[in-house]
């Protein structure tokens, strides 16, 4: 199992972005993906899930209504679109994925880090204002 998220950069305030996390070893359709972040000095932060067999897609109200979670089956990747970013965007960005959440439609609800079994290497974003 392994994920790789990519697609980061430097941006100015109100730019997009688009994250890929490529995924390798399982079939991204069936299990939940999860994006975090986070920021120099600051806790991980649980951004966007999106569980397997098409179920939940849940946002945390920071990037509701900015950013959107999709997923790409032919090319086993999920992708994480950033519109109107802010300079408190800016921070590591990752995907994970828990191994457990085969096929659990309702995955993502009241997901986190803590959850996740597999990690991909993070992508810095940088906003500036």
């Amino acid at each position: 199992v392994q994920l790789q998220a990519s697609g980061g950069g430097f941006v100015q305030a109100g730019g997009s972005l688009r994250l890929s996390c490529t995924v390798s070893g399982f079939t991204a359709d069936y299990y939940a993906i999860g994006w975090f972040r986070q920021a120099p000095g600051k806790e991980r932060e649980a951004i966007s899930c999106i569980s397997g067999n098409n179920g939940q897609i849940v946002y945390d109200d920071s990037v509701k209504g900015r950013f959107t979670i999709s997923r790409d089956s032919a090319k086993n990747t999920v992708y994480l679109q950033m519109n109107s970013l802010k300079s408190e965007d800016t921070a590591v960005y990752s995907c994970a994925t828990d191994v457990g959440s085969w096929y659990r439609t309702d995955y993502c609800t009241g997901f986190s880090h803590y959850r996740m079994t597999h990690w991909g290497k993070g992508t810095q974003v940088t906003v500036s204002s």
